[in-house]
């Protein structure tokens, strides 16, 4: 029988219970305080969801074809990895030198050619456009995320929230909300805990500060210089008596009321974990990248890219359950044109050696098996390469849903690997063909949440969770 979980219903007691954290001095900002209790099991590993808005070129990357003439294969050669018989770019030599712990699906295919429309199909694990979908404005009627849905079933850690998204939105640089991220038909509740650290510049892409550029090469200065970490410290005036202070008279209060309401469970833990993000000296060191060794700064790259998956790494440490990292701002992938050059020289050096420090940090921490690694953007790039000479020098590729490649690592997944191939042209899934729905049930599956799991909405209605099969050949 399938397990489900309702959509959580408050009394006006309960919702005036939840102001009690405001009496701690905290903002509420980054708490989805009606998170409902989930019966899914502890999950026993996490997951980090690197995600490359813009699209990543499999020709370029995982998925070359060097036999074909240049205006297929591009400008870049393949170099031998760990792994016989598998060669990727030769701009991703530290990947390369870590190819037994990481594989590749190379036959992940959607309908689309669309941003909007592919971030919702990758992000949501749902292929098809939900009813009413609007691509310039997210709707409460677009499909929940993957983040949204790991956050609102799997069980949290150590007072944490289970879901967390950094360092920022995915945001276009006319500054529209690109639709995929949130919880829609969940409920604004359930949406990720977003960590706002990287302020919205419309016309800078990549890993601030030393990668950051602009993809049509106008003149252009590095503008973003480091993270706005959130304010973890007491409010100014609350010191830590006064914070004991506090939390003893909410007990007073919660005392007093406990009889009258008795299924604020869920408000009582955003107040713990509101006290958490102040208190816990791991939660605390997760955010504070300025503080970080220098061994493990050097190590990940001081830029965005290495302080965005450094401050995952921790965050997984610390008890949350998913962490989606956008690895670089306003689809800062969306290689059109100056591509080779932006690959080799602004996006590939700091996303190969943030990866690399990814794996290598959570293998000596004793935390790779335990922890499932997937990065992938919303599609791949056209076979041939083009020009848009109007605003790019140099030629580039087009959006193309019908093929990319994913990488996958860690979780207790076999490294060295290759699931699926293309034709000859790198177009079109030739063999072992896979959908945002395999892709998405093999996060769930990590996260040990039950095939069967159901959600419901506000009328009663039942949501699958799984729309598809994990993965097979992975494990």
């Amino acid at each position: 029988m399938a397990t489900s979980l309702s959509h959580p219903t408050f009394s006006r007691r309960t919702m005036l219970q939840a102001g009690g954290v405001s009496l701690l001095g905290l903002g509420t900002s980054h708490l989805s305080a009606l998170r409902a209790e989930s019966p899914v099991k502890q999950p026993a590993k996490a997951v980090i969801y690197i995600f490359l808005s813009g699209g990543l070129a499999q020709h370029d990357s995982f998925d070359m074809k060097p036999e074909q003439p240049e205006i297929i294969r591009g400008e870049f050669k393949p170099i031998d990895t760990k792994t016989p018989g598998l060669r990727i770019c030769e701009h991703l030599p530290m990947l390369a030198a870590r190819s037994d712990r990481w594989s590749v699906v190379r036959s992940m295919t959607h309908p689309t050619n669309n941003h909007s429309d592919g971030h919702l199909f990758m992000l949501t694990g749902r292929s098809q456009l939900p009813p009413g979908f609007n691509g310039s404005v997210p709707k409460d009627t677009d499909w929940p995320s993957i983040a949204a849905i790991a956050g609102a079933v799997s069980n949290g850690r150590n007072n944490l929230p289970p879901a967390v998204v950094l360092p920022d939105r995915i945001v276009h640089n006319t500054g529209r909300v690109i639709p995929g991220q949130f919880a829609g038909m969940m409920g604004r509740q359930r949406d990720p805990w977003f960590m706002e650290a990287s302020k919205f510049e419309p016309k800078a892409y990549g890993a601030y500060p030393e990668y950051e550029f602009d993809h049509q090469q106008r003149p252009f200065k590095p503008i973003r210089s480091e993270f706005q970490i959130p304010d973890l410290s007491l409010p100014q005036g609350v010191d830590g008596m006064r914070l004991s202070s506090r939390l003893d008279m909410l007990k007073t209060i919660d005392e007093q009321r406990a009889g009258l309401d008795r299924g604020a469970g869920g408000i009582d833990r955003h107040r713990q974990a509101a006290v958490s993000l102040l208190m816990d000296a791991n939660v605390r060191r997760a955010f504070d990248i300025k503080h970080q060794p220098d061994k493990d700064l050097n190590r990940y790259g001081k830029n965005a890219f290495g302080w965005s998956l450094l401050m995952a790494a921790r965050l997984v440490e610390a008890g949350v359950n998913l962490v989606q990292v956008n690895l670089g701002n306003n689809e800062s992938w969306d290689t059109h044109g100056n591509a080779f050059e932006h690959l080799k020289d602004k996006l590939f050096p700091p996303t190969d050696k943030c990866v690399s420090a990814l794996l290598d940090d959570l293998q000596d921490r004793g935390l790779l098996d335990s922890t499932l690694i997937v990065m992938a953007g919303e599609f791949g790039r056209t076979p041939r390469v083009s020009g848009l000479p109007q605003h790019y020098k140099k030629p580039g590729r087009d959006h193309w849903g019908a093929s990319q490649s994913v990488f996958l690592a860690g979780g207790g997944l076999k490294g060295g690997r290759v699931i699926g191939s293309t034709d000859k042209q790198g177009a079109f899934p030739k063999s072992d063909p896979q959908t945002p729905e395999n892709l998405a049930a093999t996060i769930y599956s990590s996260l040990g949440i039950s095939s069967d799991f159901m959600w419901r909405d506000a009328e009663n209605r039942p949501h699958h969770v799984y729309y598809g099969e994990p993965i097979r050949g992975l494990s």
